[in-house]
């Protein structure tokens, strides 16, 4: 008889960073492709989103603040001041059509599911706030421009509570570490921090996020000049960035919660397969959302889009022609930690004994524990000993958190699968 440790260990007094939830973005208008479906599949395509019984559960919304002239086509997001009004010091001339490119009903359908949790992010300003004089490929903010811009992103904010959502988030660049040909600004981690400093005080009761740049090792940087500065670190919430650059597989040097605030797996063609050696599938994205959690320690995981169209790596692909939408395995790799770990939640320690489990657990405010297991190898593993009441959910290329037995207190990981076991 053999003592063999079990397959996965799970201890309850170690703990990790607490969760604030998983969610997407809806910027560059994507969410009017959903909105110009009929009502039916837009009901669907919510419930895939953020419901925790239907779907994902997802409790993050991430709305991108618009810099582009108004009349401008679809993909640029229309400014809320599209015109110059006479200089920085000029009264403002703000304009709002109380829709903000669709995403105003995008808010509003998902605070109904129950999210509150709303980050608004400014990929540029106006390009007449810019020593460019455009909104895209880069440039910076003029100095002289630093307070009207930061009255201009506040009062973003003021016109989402007149519609009844509250933003709770709020960031001022979008990858300032990178020249992109869509709207885009630089700023480099000191800079950052001196206009940390101006928005801070007039951002009264919004939370600062900072500072999306292109990758993990690239936010060291802007993290550590925030850190830095007792005065910018006051007003900084959240320190935040990409998965492109460079994979989310440390923690950052922080005392402020960080998060994983934007990332699609690369590719050149649409899939909805769960695992075909793409780059672009759906244990893809489990793998990196493990590691995001397990190595990164970050308290939030927000992908990019949440739908779009052509050869898209979104979480879901919306048909124009055929008025109609087809879904993702990299919806559900993400639905399941999004459905079962709710903000709130703390990352327990989770050891398993068998080098091809990647392994998560948390415990929920309510008490349950959600352990999230990626079997990478080849061969089914069982974990015993699971107790009584447990709950297992299965995704691989034939199932989509689909119910997985639990026979006699042990749950199976088949090869190359996505499980949540749900602990009472």
């Amino acid at each position: 008889m053999t003592n063999e440790p079990p397959v996965i260990a799970i201890d309850d007094r170690v703990r990790h960073q607490t969760i604030d939830g998983f969610g997407f973005s809806t910027a560059f208008r994507r969410n009017e492709l959903v909105r110009a479906l009929p009502e039916d599949k837009q009901r669907e395509i919510l419930d895939l989103w953020f419901s925790a019984e239907k779907g994902a559960g997802l409790s993050i919304l991430r709305l991108g603040i618009g810099s582009a002239p108004s009349g401008a086509p679809y993909d640029a997001m229309v400014s809320i001041q599209p015109e110059d009004p006479g200089g920085p010091d000029a009264p403002p001339r703000y304009v709002w059509d109380g829709d903000d490119n669709s995403q105003v009903w995008m808010a509003k359908a998902a605070q109904a599911y129950g999210v509150r949790r709303f980050v608004a992010v400014a990929w540029s300003a106006p390009g007449y706030m810019k020593d460019t004089g455009q909104e895209r490929h880069g440039g910076r903010l003029k100095p002289e421009w630093r307070r009207a811009y930061a009255d201009y992103l506040v009062q973003y904010t003021r016109f989402y509570a007149e519609e009844g959502v509250r933003i709770t988030d709020l960031g001022f660049a979008n990858e300032p570490d990178w020249t992109a040909p869509h709207a885009s600004m630089r700023f480099t981690p000191e800079e950052a921090a001196e206009f940390v400093k101006v928005l801070g005080p007039r951002a009264a009761g919004v939370g600062l996020v900072c500072c999306e740049s292109l990758g993990w090792t690239e936010a060291k940087a802007y993290t550590a000049a925030i850190e830095a500065d007792p005065e910018a670190r006051r007003w900084v919430r959240v320190y935040s960035g990409h998965g492109y650059a460079t994979p989310v597989d440390f923690p950052l040097s922080a005392r402020r919660p960080t998060w994983m605030s934007e990332w699609n797996p690369s590719g050149t063609a649409w899939t909805a397969r769960w695992y075909d050696g793409s780059g672009s599938d759906g244990f893809t994205v489990a793998s990196a959302v493990h590691d995001a959690l397990t190595l990164g320690n970050v308290s939030a995981y927000l992908y990019w889009l949440g739908a779009s169209t052509g050869s898209t790596r979104a979480l879901l692909l919306v048909d124009e022609d055929a008025r109609d939408y087809r879904v993702s395995k990299r919806l559900w790799a993400l639905a399941a930690w999004s459905r079962f770990v709710r903000p709130g939640a703390v990352r327990i320690e989770a050891v398993p004994a068998r080098a091809a489990l990647r392994v998560s657990a948390f415990r929920n405010l309510d008490g349950s524990r959600a352990v999230v297991v990626l079997n990478t190898g080849m061969t089914a593993l069982t974990w015993d000993g699971v107790g009584e009441g447990a709950r297992a959910y299965l995704t691989d290329e034939d199932a989509s958190l689909a119910p997985a037995p639990v026979a006699g207190g042990a749950v199976t990981f088949p090869p190359r699968s996505l499980t949540t076991v749900v602990l009472p």
